[in-house]
């Protein structure tokens, strides 16, 4: 694509320097990517600004700069107001708008978005579609999977993502959406037919500072679902009917509403729910017809994870019997409430549980399991929200009969500051601090006996532990069953050596 063509997607440039007009074969924001006929644009980071960069990008071959203000560069310059909003629209372009092509469902909330979009795709490829996911594990299509740095990519990653997906035939994505892209706009040039509220509680108020912003954030997906009302293209807002914010969210969008829940008035609903020790079952009530429900999947928060998926499923046509039929095969989602097996006679569950309505719905869930003594490792990550760290203390303290407070990602922070953050939720509570994350996973199942239930909690599938400018291996699934192994060799070589003293 010629450069004045791309840029004719741009309604007003603020000024261009040179009269060029080159091939456009790459748009990039990263010189490490770039490449002979590159535009490349300098955005500013909180770490770094492309604009500093700008010269390494035509000694590696970029043929034009985009920009916010002017360089001294000997190819053509493009100054606009906002590179951001400007590398939205243009990979947009750039990528012939791919999500105008593709079924695209976006999912937001506190918590419950990686599970609910992993049912969604589930769903999806039950009625034999091919999809795509992006979110805070990876990005996957076909038989493609790819690392991602953040939930929700950057604009032009993801506009580039969805080319990709459609020359591999994909026809149904889901995604997770974080506030944080919402609100730095990574989400713009995504046509979205769905979008999922799964609910609010307190998390990122390090970069939202009050509860009203972090709102006002997620708001972003439904208002931007679009004020039209297209037959052969319906846009729905798909809400969770038991949070109170869900009636702010249903005025901001024009979109058509399906709502989920248990407790109030909703179109998709869950009756007479049982958990056994495999799994979840529930009466399931939906405009479409009712059905008994089988999952392996266990808690409350697990059965409206369900009911937002099946919510979308409804919306997106997909048959009511196809996604109950797939719905008893879903497996689950690596370290959420994810059982460490490896040969005790106790559970050990690995969950990402990181703020405190997250953390309790899972020891609720573990309450509910049978159980003599609850084990609990927890900590909080570091360069985050302070004011949750005593709040997780005390839910942990108050449903665990054993709590043990230890480090998460301490990154720039003191670890021992952030337990004493913690310990300000506690007081004249029982608990016990191990500061060193693996000591704390080891003390906890050493400790645990037939009958008791470890929890390690905050992490999940993350396979690194960040302290200070260093990411190193820690994987807490890893690091429990060595923990479990090497208590019961223990274990067995104390009862030999009793044998044979007898």
């Amino acid at each position: 694509m010629k450069l004045h063509t791309l840029l004719t997607h741009l309604p007003f440039v603020k000024q261009m320097n040179g009269e060029d007009n080159p091939d456009i074969l790459a748009i990039e924001q990263d010189t490490r990517k770039v490449k002979e006929g590159t535009l490349f644009i300098c955005i500013e980071g909180s770490r770094f600004d492309g604009h500093e960069f700008a010269h390494e990008a035509i000694e590696k071959g970029a043929v034009a700069i985009l920009s916010n203000r002017k360089l001294a560069v000997n190819v053509p310059n493009i100054i606009v107001p906002d590179t951001n909003r400007a590398m939205a629209i243009l990979a947009d372009a750039f990528y012939q708008h791919p999500t105008h092509e593709l079924f695209l469902v976006g999912i937001t909330g506190t918590n419950g978005k990686t599970s609910v979009s992993h049912l969604v795709d589930h769903i999806f490829r039950a009625a034999n579609k091919k999809t795509g996911l992006i979110g805070t594990l990876y990005s996957k299509f076909g038989n493609k999977t790819t690392e991602t740095k953040n939930t929700t990519p950057d604009s032009l990653t993801l506009q580039k993502t969805f080319r990709q997906m459609l020359n591999e035939h994909v026809e149904a994505v889901s995604m997770e959406v974080s506030s944080h892209a919402l609100v730095q706009g990574r989400a713009r040039g995504c046509d979205f037919d769905i979008a999922v509220f799964t609910n609010l509680t307190q998390d990122h108020l390090d970069y939202h500072k009050t509860m009203e912003e972090y709102k006002k954030a997620k708001s972003l997906l439904f208002s931007q679902l679009g004020n039209t009302y297209y037959e052969n293209r319906k846009k729905y807002a798909v809400l969770n009917a038991d949070d109170s914010t869900t009636e702010e969210y249903m005025k901001m969008t024009s979109a058509h509403i399906i709502t989920y829940g248990m407790k109030n008035a909703c179109d998709v609903r869950a009756e007479n729910v049982n958990f056994t020790g495999q799994g979840t079952t529930f009466h399931l009530i939906t405009p479409k017809g009712n059905r008994q429900v089988t999952t392996k999947l266990i808690g409350i928060f697990n059965v409206y994870n369900v009911l937002a998926a099946v919510s979308v499923g409804l919306a997106a046509g997909i048959n009511i019997d196809t996604m109950i039929n797939s719905l008893s095969s879903f497996a689950g989602v690596p370290g959420r409430f994810e059982l460490v097996q490896a040969g005790q006679k106790f559970p050990v569950i690995v969950d990402y549980a990181h703020t405190p309505d997250s953390l309790e719905n899972v020891l609720k869930t573990v309450t509910s399991l049978p159980h003599s003594r609850i084990f609990v490792v927890v900590g909080c990550g570091g360069d985050r929200d302070h004011g949750k760290r005593p709040l997780m203390a005390r839910i942990a303290c108050t449903y665990a009969s054993d709590a043990i407070f230890t480090s998460d990602n301490p990154r720039s922070e003191d670890p021992m500051a952030i337990l004493n953050d913690m310990e300000k939720g506690v007081s004249g509570l029982s608990y016990k601090v191990i500061p060193d994350r693996k000591e704390a996973i080891h003390y906890a199942i050493e400790q645990a006996n037939d009958g008791d239930v470890v929890l390690i909690a905050g992490k999940g599938h993350e396979t690194y532990q960040i302290i200070g400018d260093k990411v190193i291996d820690f994987d807490d699934r890893q690091i429990a069953k060595k923990c479990i192994t090497e208590k019961y060799k223990k274990f067995q070589t104390t009862k030999r050596n009793t044998d044979f003293d007898q």
